[in-house]
């Protein structure tokens, strides 16, 4: 700060923003709590959430940092009513004011209960808790894996209703945190381990729940994290969480939901007793089945027994022997009458071939063929000579255009020796080329122009 002759005394801008943050920090109360509808919501890369929050007037820049954020439970979102707790900050470099946001709560409606909504709505819309997903659940099962807490009263209610409707049952218990901070995901990592060592549990169903509370109590089962391992099993699992009135996510994605955890017994396992009284009504109506279906055989076979057959049971092959005897008969006279049509056949063939007299026939051919033959001979000999003489006379005619023939008759070609071209005037040589005549008999006299 600077001070002028006249005393009136000049600011800087840091100074003056410094002043209004001191005002701002000792005028305003340590915390404030601002209700308003939340507007430009964004998350940063570093997970700091930048928003507003505004009414029909005015318009109030907040910030929430990554570690507050990450507290939140349900998602928020531009156009919520919401209710932030937090301080006014001012950042001096910049001269901006924010409203740093440590709670954030929806108005009207409470965060949990928000955020059970919005992941219903989300795993709904995934197809999460669709009919077509759902596993059957064992009519039978023989050994069924408990997921809840080992002091909890919620394994002592599931066992007991298991056993006193199915004393056969083994069950397998797989201690884990059903409430508080991590309690889902080391739900979500005991049934993804369970699933991958089933072959050696061998289990036929899984049952997960604990006992009732608040909903913050039963929050482990409304997390995605638990909701996707459910999904995932593939050992049939039962949701046993709360009181009848209270429903979870698991509730929701399990393959089958039990009221209560003391209800899961009746889900999973049938009654004894009806069972043994269904076997025993079944085996009633087996045994009178078999009696009526034995007296049935007993009317047949002595309705058998009193038939022609078994009085003189040689008669039936008697009636055979005959039926095949007279087969017999009716074959032999049918081969007969095929073999006497056949040599009549070959009779009358015979007898027109021999009114034919094929061996003049094949004798008048024979001498047409030969006097064929001889004509045949005589035009091919006629077409040779013919062609002879035409073959002569052009032979001539060609000898006669040869160029060379006219050597024997006293004719000389002269060529130059360089070139090997004819001499047909003065003017192809010069004084000194040396030149070649070829004679008759292909001999040559090599000379050399002296004179022109």
């Amino acid at each position: 700060m600077r001070q002028k002759a006249n005393s009136v005394k000049i600011f800087t801008v840091s100074e003056i923003n410094g002043l209004i943050k001191e005002v701002l920090e000792s005028g305003l109360p340590g915390r404030l709590t601002v209700s308003g509808e939340i507007t430009d919501w964004k998350v940063h890369q570093r997970g700091h959430c930048y928003f507003s929050l505004k009414d029909q007037q005015s318009v109030l820049p907040c910030a929430m940092w990554k570690e507050n954020a990450g507290r939140l439970k349900f998602k928020p979102g531009n156009g919520l009513a919401a209710l932030a707790t937090g301080s006014i900050d001012l950042y001096v470099p910049h001269g901006r004011y924010k409203f740093v946001v440590d709670e954030l709560i929806p108005a009207g409606v409470g965060a949990l209960q928000l955020a059970f909504e919005q992941m219903v709505k989300k795993l709904r819309a995934e197809g999460l808790f669709d009919e077509e997903h759902k596993k059957p659940i064992p009519r039978f099962p023989q050994r069924i894996g408990i997921l809840t807490s080992e002091s909890g009263a919620a394994l002592h209610d599931i066992t007991n209703s298991i056993w006193s409707r199915w004393p056969c049952v083994t069950l397998v218990l797989y201690p884990v945190q059903v409430q508080g901070e991590g309690a889902s995901a080391q739900i979500a990592a005991a049934i993804r381990d369970v699933n991958r060592r089933n072959k050696t549990l061998n289990l036929d169903l899984l049952i997960v729940g604990r006992g009732g509370g608040s909903l913050e109590d039963l929050w482990a089962f409304n997390e995605e994290v638990l909701a996707r391992a459910i999904y995932d099993s593939r050992i049939p699992i039962i949701s046993a969480v709360g009181h009848e009135v209270d429903v979870t996510v698991a509730d929701l994605v399990a393959d089958a939901r039990a009221s209560t955890p003391t209800k899961a017994g009746v889900v999973a396992v049938p009654d004894m007793e009806e069972v043994l009284a269904d076997l025993a009504n079944k085996q009633s109506r087996l045994a009178q089945t078999m009696a009526a279906k034995v007296d049935l055989s007993g009317q047949v076979l002595e309705t058998v027994l009193a038939s022609s057959v078994f009085k003189n049971p040689l008669l039936m092959v008697r009636n055979r022997e005959l039926q095949l005897d007279e087969l017999g008969m009716n074959l032999a006279d049918a081969v007969k009458g095929i073999i006497a049509d056949a040599r009549q056949r070959l009779h009358n063939a015979y007898e027109q071939i021999i009114k034919i007299e094929p061996h003049r026939l094949l004798g008048r051919h024979s001498v047409v063929l030969i006097g064929l033959e001889g004509r045949g001979q005589m035009a091919i000999r006629a077409v040779v000579n013919r062609l002879r003489v035409q073959l002569v006379a052009q032979e001539n005619k060609l000898d006669g255009l040869n160029p060379k023939s006219v050597l024997r008759r006293g004719y000389s070609i002269t060529k130059s020796k360089e070139s090997g071209l004819v001499v047909r005037a003065l003017v192809d040589v010069q004084v000194g080329d040396l030149l070649v005549t070829e004679l008759a008999g292909e001999n040559l006299i090599e000379s050399q122009v002296t004179k022109k």
